[in-house]
Parts: structure tokens; C-alpha cells; sequence
């Protein structure tokens, strides 16, 4: 029997002009160093990750574009890194919350309910990386313009094809307490533990995270929304 396609908060993604600046900001900001991620030959980024407590195989993503990597031919970089207004905003104000991964056990599934009520997240494409624990394989929804839809709000996808990250990364003393979107139609069909739709959110996406340097948040904002 087929399970139908389940939706869990995956992983938040932090953006970052570069991931020096990244790792500065983790700990000026949140009180702990990033542990060590890797590179993404698929799109010329590369990121430093963080567990999140209290969440089930969730994690924080600081993600810079590789100086030494090469640019993506077939589309632009995930989460809005090719956009120069994020670029100069990363610059001027540093790392930011830009947008967050929902997990899924069928990544086509999921996305053909989320295009049936009017939103498209993307083509589901396979990206793989290297670890200190051995290859990590993945889909992951990309679209071709890499523009998070409502300002971030709707989520990437993604199914993983091995282990999960999280499996090897130490406890991090950083809590996930929510993880609030703004409402829209198509998010009635995600049902993620701890996300909350906030009719009152003045931003279309915001983590509430408890951290070493006490309760923190992250908040993406409506400049350059689509």
C-alpha cells in the first residue's frame, strides 16, 4: 500500500553573503558554532549546519554561494542566492532567514496536491554532497527562476535517498519553538508538526528558536517577493 505523502519540518535555511559571515553571525546570534556541512557541486553553494532540538530530524542551514564552485546552468541557485537584491540585503545587514524545507516521503505526490491548489515549488531534481559519515543523496524541488514563493513561506521539498543529516550531527542546545508562516490557501495542505499559519504575522515567515543567548528570532521579510 502506498502512504500518502506526509509533510515534516526538514530544515530552516539561513542565508548568508558568505559562510564566514554565516558562521560570525551563529555566534554572535545564537550562541554556537555551526558544525561542518559541505559543498553542493549541484548548485556552487555550500553551507554549516545545526541541529534543532525538540524537532523531529530538523536542522538550521547556513547557506553561502562557493566562491570555488561553479554556477548551475539549467537554473538558478536554490532559495534566491542568484537574486542581487538578496545579495546586497546579505551584505548591507547580514544572514537572514530566507526560507525553510518541508521533508516528505513522496516529493511527486506532495508537489502535484501543492500545484493542484495554485502554487508550484519547483521540479524535484537529485543533488547529492559528501559528509564525514559517507555520501548524503537527496530530491529536492527547485524552480528554475529559484525564488521562494511567498516570500519563503512555501517550502522547498524534499525526500531523502540516505541517512539524514541529523544523524551525525552532535546536540546543538538550540530549540525550535514554532516555525510561523503566514497563511495562504495552499498551506492548508501541509500539516508539519510545530508549524504554525499566523493570520497576524507581519512577516511571511519567522522561527522562534531558544538558543544559549535566549529566545531568538528569525524572520524573513516581504522585500523582493514574487
Amino acid at each position: 500500500m502506498v502512504r500518502p505523502a506526509s509533510a515534516e519540518i526538514d530544515h530552516l535555511v539561513v542565508a548568508a553573503a558568505t559562510l564566514e559571515q554565516g558562521v560570525a553571525w551563529c555566534e554572535a546570534t545564537l550562541g554556537v558554532t555551526p558544525d561542518p556541512g559541505g559543498r553542493h557541486p549541484l548548485m556552487g553553494t555550500h553551507n554549516r549546519l545545526l541541529r534543532l532540538e525538540g524537532a523531529a530530524l530538523a536542522y538550521l542551514e547556513i547557506i553561502a554561494v562557493d566562491p570555488h564552485g561553479a554556477a548551475p546552468t539549467r537554473f538558478a541557485r536554490w532559495f534566491g542566492l542568484d537574486e542581487p537584491a538578496l545579495q546586497r540585503r546579505l551584505v548591507e545587514h547580514g544572514p537572514r532567514l530566507v526560507h525553510w524545507v518541508a521533508r516528505t516521503n513522496s516529493i511527486l505526490a506532495l508537489r502535484r496536491r501543492l500545484r493542484a491548489h495554485g502554487a508550484d515549488p519547483g521540479l524535484p531534481v537529485a543533488a547529492a554532497r559528501d559528509s564525514v559519515r559517507g555520501r548524503l543523496r537527496w530530491r529536492i524541488s527547485v524552480r528554475r527562476d529559484g525564488r521562494p514563493l511567498l516570500g519563503g513561506a512555501l517550502p522547498a521539498l524534499i525526500q531523502w535517498d540516505s541517512a539524514h543529516p541529523t544523524e551525525a550531527m552532535p546536540h546543538s542546545k538550540i530549540h525550535l519553538q514554532a516555525l510561523e508562516v503566514r497563511p495562504a490557501p495552499v498551506l492548508q495542505q501541509l500539516h508539519a508538526a510545530q508549524l504554525e499559519l499566523a493570520d497576524w504575522l507581519p512577516v511571511p515567515l519567522r522561527a522562534r528558536l531558544q538558543t544559549p543567548r535566549g529566545s531568538v528570532t528569525l524572520a524573513a521579510d516581504d522585500e523582493g517577493v514574487p
